[in-house]
């Protein structure tokens, strides 16, 4: 065991069954001399929109870019509050404070990790415009009091599903439900490019026009700019290899299915292990497969896996509110903060072998 080398993701083999198909996509952008908003952009956007069930899908240069940019499009202004999870990425809630809005941060349901849906209503006021739920590690937010929240107090619904592309709840997609979607394809995720890339969904043509323009300097018309802007568009590179990987979302989200399935089997009854619990009304993508360690073990088990040669990875280990830039103003929140010191995302990937999950459960039985 102490000599094992296994990585918390290796898309070497994913890589190298559509190697053929990459190359060509690549050479064939390099031969077009097309870079920039070229015709692999306007087809993935085409493609990711049909697969998505939206009507527009605008791709941008990150999924940080995404949430901004969504948010502004959304009409989200300084001095409005938005309500998300401090249990993320730090994008999602410096997405809000860069549009100057403020994060109103709400804990989290232990079963999920993701916003209690209980909590956004005590958190609604007179500044609220928007709620961004995060889908995080793959597993969909419950959705329905979301909506049903936003048409009560007029609230857009900002989706920050840039860890759960190919995701459902309730048979929709994610990123469909909200009045935007915000995904990633940082080479990581589910769906992930070979550097950084973004998209933007909505099915308000109002909101798509306005993103449409911030992603491009504010304009409709070149050297026509309209408002202040950005430079973010979607890389012609990305988008040609992100067109050959989509068609194949689903077997990959699958391959991940069966693998977290798998490591539920092997770690039942594990003392002090829980694992991800499953939404019966969504598919969860397990971007991540992540674990609790309770008794205060999380760091030790997590080092006993690294002296084995197992990546484990703590995501993520300071809630958002706790960071330095929140954390004077910001509530406590005890679930988000217990959490964050018993989460593990263990080795997962589409094809991941069987003796891998083996190995991986067998050194954590022994840590």
């Amino acid at each position: 065991m102490s000599n094992l080398k296994i990585p918390i993701l290796d898309l070497s083999a994913e890589i190298e069954a559509h190697w053929d198909e990459l190359m060509e996509a690549y050479q064939g952008v390099l031969r077009s001399g097309a870079f920039v908003m070229g015709p692999n952009v306007m087809a993935f956007e085409q493609e990711a929109a049909e697969y998505l069930g939206v009507k527009h899908a605008i791709g941008v240069n990150s999924g940080t870019d995404a949430l901004i940019i969504g948010l502004r499009a959304a009409g989200i202004q300084p001095g409005d509050e938005v309500i998300t999870t401090p249990f993320t990425f730090f994008a999602t809630a410096e997405a809000i404070s860069m549009v100057g809005a403020t994060p109103v941060f709400v804990d989290i349901d232990e079963r999920t990790f993701n916003i209690d849906t209980n909590l956004i209503e005590p958190a609604i006021t007179e500044r609220t415009k928007a709620i961004l739920p995060v889908h995080l590690y793959g597993q969909a937010v419950d959705m329905d009091p979301i909506m049903a929240l936003a048409k009560e107090y007029n609230l857009k619904v900002i989706e920050d599903t840039a860890q759960a592309f190919g995701g459902e709840y309730r048979g929709q997609k994610l990123g469909a439900i909200g009045d935007v979607g915000c995904f990633s394809f940082y080479p990581s995720k589910n769906l992930g490019a070979f550097g950084d890339g973004g998209l933007i969904t909505t099915n308000d043509d109002e909101i798509a026009e306005t993103a449409e323009m911030l992603r491009n300097h504010g304009s409709k018309k070149t050297y026509y700019n309209e408002v202040l802007g950005y430079n973010s568009r979607l890389d012609e590179i990305q988008a040609a290899i992100l067109r050959v990987r989509l068609p194949h979302i689903d077997q990959a989200n699958a391959g991940r299915r069966q693998a977290a399935h798998r490591y539920n089997e092997l770690l039942k009854g594990v003392p002090n292990i829980i694992t991800p619990y499953e939404d019966p009304n969504a598919k969860h993508v397990y971007h991540q497969y992540t674990i609790r360690v309770q008794n205060g073990r999380r760091d030790e088990v997590n080092n006993s896996l690294a002296e084995k040669g197992i990546g484990a990875r703590i995501y993520y280990p300071v809630p958002v509110h706790q960071l330095p830039v929140y954390k004077d103003s910001a509530p406590t929140l005890p679930v988000a903060e217990q959490l964050a010191g018993e989460v593990l995302s263990l080795p997962i990937w589409p094809g991941i072998d069987e003796k891998v999950l083996e190995q991986v459960c067998d050194a954590l039985k022994l840590a």
